[in-house]
Parts: C-alpha cells; sequence; structure tokens
C-alpha cells in the first residue's frame, strides 16, 4: 500500500510565516505610534513584548513542526502495516451506502454545524477550547499571531473522554470509518482507536474537503468541502475550495469578493484616516 503523503514542513515555509508575522507587527506598531505619541520608554516596553510575542509563536510552531514530523512516521507505518485502510471520499460514499459502514466523524464543533454527512457520528478528537483562562488565552493569542485571523481556524483542545465516547457507541469489532476535514485528525483518531484495540479501521484520504458533492450525502447549509475554511480569507474568497468553485461559477462568483476586497480597502483607510483626525485633535487639546 502506498505510504501517506502528508505537507512536507521545512525551512523555507518557517521563514515565510516569520516574515508574514514580522510585517504584520511593524504595521501594527507604525499605526499606533501614529494614533498616540507614547514616549521612548513606553515605545521599548511595547517592542519587548511583542518580540517576546514573536518568540513564543515561533517556538510553538517549531515544537508543532517537530510533533507533526513524529506522527507522520507513526501513521505511515499505521498505514503501511494495514493497520488502517484507505478509502478515497467516493469508496466511503459507496461504502456506507452499500454495506451500511458508520461513518466517525471527528471534526471540531465549529466544521460539523456547517455540514457533515447524512446518518454519521460523531464525536470530535479535538474540540473549540472555549475556556479563558490563562493558558487558553496564551494560545489563544498565539494561534492568532501564527494566522488565525486569516484562516479563521480556533483555538483546539484534545477531547479526553473522546476514546471511551466512541467505546460507548461502537465495538472493538466494527467497520470504522473515520474521517474529519482534511485527513490529519482523522489519522490521528486511528491512531487512538487502533491503540485502543480497533483493527478493523478505514481512513478518508484528504477528508471530507476532497469530497464532491455527489460522493457522499449530505446535511447542513454548506458543501462539505466549504466546512473547514473562514476568518478574513473565507470573507474574501481566497481559500483554495472557493477558487475551485469560482472556476466553475464563473465572473458572477469572482465579482463578489472582488467588491468585498474593494469595500474591505475602504473600510480600513477610513479607519486610518479617522485615528489621524483623532490624534490631531488630542493633540490640540493638550496645546491649548
Amino acid at each position: 500500500m502506498a505510504s501517506l503523503t502528508l505537507p512536507s514542513l521545512n525551512a523555507s515555509t518557517i521563514s515565510r510565516l516569520n516574515e508574514r508575522k514580522a510585517t504584520s507587527l511593524n504595521s501594527s506598531s507604525s499605526r499606533i505610534s501614529t494614533f498616540r505619541r507614547r514616549s521612548t520608554s513606553t515605545n521599548q516596553r511595547f517592542q519587548c513584548g511583542v518580540i517576546r510575542m514573536q518568540a513564543g509563536a515561533e517556538d510553538f510552531e517549531l515544537k508543532q513542526m517537530r510533533d507533526m514530523a513524529a506522527a507522520k512516521k507513526r501513521w505511515d507505518a499505521m498505514i503501511r502495516e494495514g493497520k488502517v485502510k484507505v478509502l478515497t471520499p467516493r469508496e466511503a460514499g459507496y461504502a456506507i451506502q452499500l454495506s451500511n459502514k458508520p461513518l466517525l466523524d471527528v471534526r471540531p464543533s465549529s466544521e460539523r454545524e456547517k455540514a457533515w454527512v447524512k446518518g454519521s457520528t460523531w464525536v470530535p478528537i479535538f474540540d473549540n477550547d472555549n475556556k479563558f483562562d490563562v493558558g487558553t488565552l496564551s494560545r489563544k493569542v498565539t494561534n492568532f499571531v501564527m494566522g488565525g485571523w486569516w484562516s479563521g481556524t480556533p483555538t483546539l483542545s484534545y477531547g479526553r473522554q473522546f476514546l471511551s465516547k466512541v467505546e460507548e457507541k461502537f465495538p472493538k469489532d466494527a467497520e470504522l470509518i473515520v474521517a474529519c476535514q482534511k485527513g490529519l485528525r482523522s489519522l490521528a483518531a486511528c491512531e487512538v482507536l487502533c491503540n485502543a484495540g480497533y483493527r478493523n479501521l478505514f481512513w478518508v484520504q484528504g477528508g471530507l474537503e476532497a469530497a464532491e458533492e455527489e460522493d457522499l450525502a449530505r446535511e447542513g447549509t454548506q458543501p462539505l468541502k466549504f466546512a473547514g475554511i473562514g476568518g478574513l480569507s473565507e470573507f474574501l474568497g481566497w481559500t483554495d475550495p472557493q477558487r475551485v468553485q469560482a472556476a466553475r461559477e464563473g465572473w458572477g462568483y469572482r465579482l463578489l469578493f472582488s467588491a468585498r476586497l474593494v469595500g474591505l480597502f475602504v473600510a480600513a483607510d477610513a479607519l486610518f484616516i479617522g485615528a489621524q483626525q483623532v490624534g490631531r485633535y488630542l493633540q490640540d487639546l493638550r496645546s491649548h
């Protein structure tokens, strides 16, 4: 069986991410200084805080890359040894229709509520972290700095009751199809289930995002392909699923997002001009 292929993690990827973060932070710093004249010591404290935040984000990102590389090796071996069998989304649809195999949806609630496979069982292995303690807030800030503002990816936490909930619903000898949005979290779920004694596991390669509308019976407000997108990239139509849809729909679909982009620039310009006016007004008040 062919080895699982996942996106490569290399130095150029890290460099591009760091450049984007540096550009974003420098832009934010310049606008703050335009809006409010701060003392030299305050600016130094602000810059130190930005540097610490950026360093923390980079350390977190590198740790994630190391963890992903180690997980990829385990998942490659799991599939190579036949402990988990691979299905395309279309093959999964056939298995559900013809053999009545159950599909286990392990996506977080933010994706599940948009679209889901009809008749599937939902047990998230990671779900939205809605706590507001110090550790969670730190992760939320890191996630935002690392690109959450663009992708709309929420802060997730591991579901410690994932295995027990699956065991309540399915016996160990069940032929179980496991799926997520893009195929990574479902591999993590397969690993947990395999280690717990499940021996008839099927993994949907590429996840539900790789499914065409005719592959799986769907319920929900959006196509399965769109369930995993969000943030500013979704608003502007700059995600891969939306580009594919635009190629099918034609110019009408593209004009909608072009209008949104123009509107965003107009709004940003208006806010910047407003901030400048407020700054001048405050200066006039202090001078009098």
